[in-house]
C-alpha cells in the first residue's frame, strides 16, 4: 500500500488513499482558515454590503449595519489545530421580511471547480466541511449555487449546544442541469446564512431551478438576536461523499492564492514627474490577478521622494490610470512644488494602492 501523511497528526502511515483529495488544490475555499485578512488587518468591520471581513469572504445584505464583523471577533479559543476565526455579532434584534437577506459567502473561481464537471452528467460528489460555533441554537441554513443563482442546492445543519465548536459536513451529489462557469468567471458560489427571508430560502438537500436560494426554509436567523454570535473556521470544499482532514496550506501559499483577487501595493513604485503637480507612478502587482484589478488610493497623501527632496500630497486623486493583471501605471496630483520631466519614487513604507478583481 502507498505511505501517506495523516493531515491530522502529521503522521506517516501506510494506507490507502483518495486520489481525488490527496494531491494537489485538494480545498477549493481559499482562506479556509481565516488567516489572511489583507484589507483590515484583524479590524472590526461593518456588515454592510459587499464588504470583506477577511479575504476571500464577503457578505451580502439588504440591511446595513445590523451586525460587525472580525478576524478572532471575542477572543474564543479557536478549534483545536486552528489559530483563526471569522466572528460575526448581531449589533440589533431585527425581524427578518420574506425580501431580506443576510449572509457570508465565498464565490469560487471557475478554474478552480472546473473539474466537478457540473451541468455533465459526469458532475461529481462534493463535500463541503466546516467548524462553527453560536450563542445560539437549532437549525442553521446556507446554499451552493451558480452564477446565474438558478441552480441552487440548499442545505441545512444543526448547532446542538451554544458557544461550543461543532463540526459540520455537507454533503451535495453534482448538479447534472444548468450553466456552470469554468474560466476565470464566478464557478461556485457557498453561502452561509445568517438571516435569509422566504423569498430566498428552499428546501434543503436536493437541486433545484429556483430564483436564488441563499438558505434553507426556516433556518435561524443570528441577525435576530441582539448581540448573537456566530464564529466560523476551518471551511473546505473538496470532491468526494466524506469530508477529509482539513489543507491547512502554507502561509505563503494562501496569501498568494488571496492576492489574485485582492492586494495592496506601491511601496518602492517608480514614475516621472508630469509637472509641479503631478506624477506617473507604476509597477508590478504581487501576484497574476484574475483580471485587471479596479484600483484605489489607500491614501490621498502618499509620500514620494524625488531626486531633489521628498513631497507629500495634499490631497491627491487618481486622474488616469493604465491597469493591468501583472502591473499597473497611475497619473496622481495634488503634488506642489515637483520638477518636471525628473524621475520619482514612492518612498512609503505601506502600500498606496488596493487592487481588487474579486469575483
Amino acid at each position: 500500500m502507498p505511505v501517506i501523511i495523516d493531515g491530522t497528526n502529521g503522521i506517516t502511515q501506510a494506507g490507502e488513499f483518495n486520489s481525488d483529495s490527496s494531491f494537489g488544490f485538494k480545498n477549493r475555499i481559499i482562506n479556509g482558515a481565516m488567516v489572511i485578512d489583507q484589507r483590515n488587518a484583524g479590524a472590526s468591520v461593518t456588515g454592510n454590503d459587499n464588504v470583506f471581513p477577511v479575504d476571500r469572504y464577503k457578505v451580502q445584505v439588504t440591511q446595513s449595519s445590523k451586525f460587525t464583523m472580525q478576524q478572532n471577533a471575542g477572543s474564543v479559543t479557536p478549534p483545536a489545530g486552528f489559530t483563526n476565526y471569522l466572528g460575526i455579532t448581531s449589533s440589533s434584534a431585527y425581524s427578518v421580511t420574506s425580501s431580506d437577506y443576510f449572509f457570508l459567502q465565498q464565490r469560487i473561481e471557475g478554474y478552480n471547480v472546473a473539474d466537478l464537471d457540473f451541468g455533465k452528467s459526469t458532475a461529481k460528489t462534493i463535500t463541503l466541511s466546516f467548524w462553527v460555533r453560536s450563542s445560539l441554537t437549532g437549525t442553521f441554513g446556507g446554499s451552493f449555487q451558480n452564477d446565474a443563482q438558478d441552480r441552487n442546492y440548499p442545505f441545512a445543519y444543526t448547532i446542538s449546544v451554544a458557544n461550543t465548536w461543532e463540526y459540520k459536513t455537507i454533503t451535495a451529489t453534482g448538479d447534472t442541469t444548468g450553466t456552470w462557469l469554468t474560466t476565470n468567471g464566478n464557478g461556485l458560489r457557498v453561502n452561509f446564512g445568517l438571516g435569509v427571508g422566504a423569498n430566498f430560502s428552499g428546501t434543503a438537500g436536493a437541486w433545484n431551478a429556483n430564483s436564488n436560494n441563499l438558505s434553507s426554509t426556516g433556518a435561524t436567523s443570528v441577525v435576530g438576536t441582539n448581540g448573537a454570535t456566530f464564529y466560523i473556521t476551518g471551511v473546505q470544499l473538496e470532491v468526494g461523499s466524506t469530508a477529509t482532514s482539513f489543507d491547512y496550506r502554507p502561509y505563503g501559499t494562501e496569501l498568494a492564492l488571496c492576492q489574485r483577487y485582492f492586494t495592496r501595493v506601491g511601496e518602492g513604485f517608480t514614475g516621472w514627474c508630469v509637472s509641479s503637480t503631478t506624477i506617473w507612478l507604476g509597477g508590478s502587482v504581487n501576484q497574476t490577478m484574475r483580471t485587471a484589478p479596479t484600483v484605489a488610493l489607500i491614501s490621498t497623501t502618499p509620500s514620494i521622494q524625488t531626486t531633489a527632496s521628498p513631497f507629500t500630497a495634499t490631497s491627491s486623486a487618481i486622474t488616469t490610470s493604465t491597469i493591468g493583471a501583472t502591473g499597473i501605471s497611475m497619473q496622481l496630483n495634488g503634488f506642489s512644488g515637483m520638477t518636471a520631466d525628473k524621475p520619482c519614487i514612492s518612498n512609503n513604507t505601506s502600500p498606496i494602492f488596493s487592487c481588487s478583481s474579486e469575483l
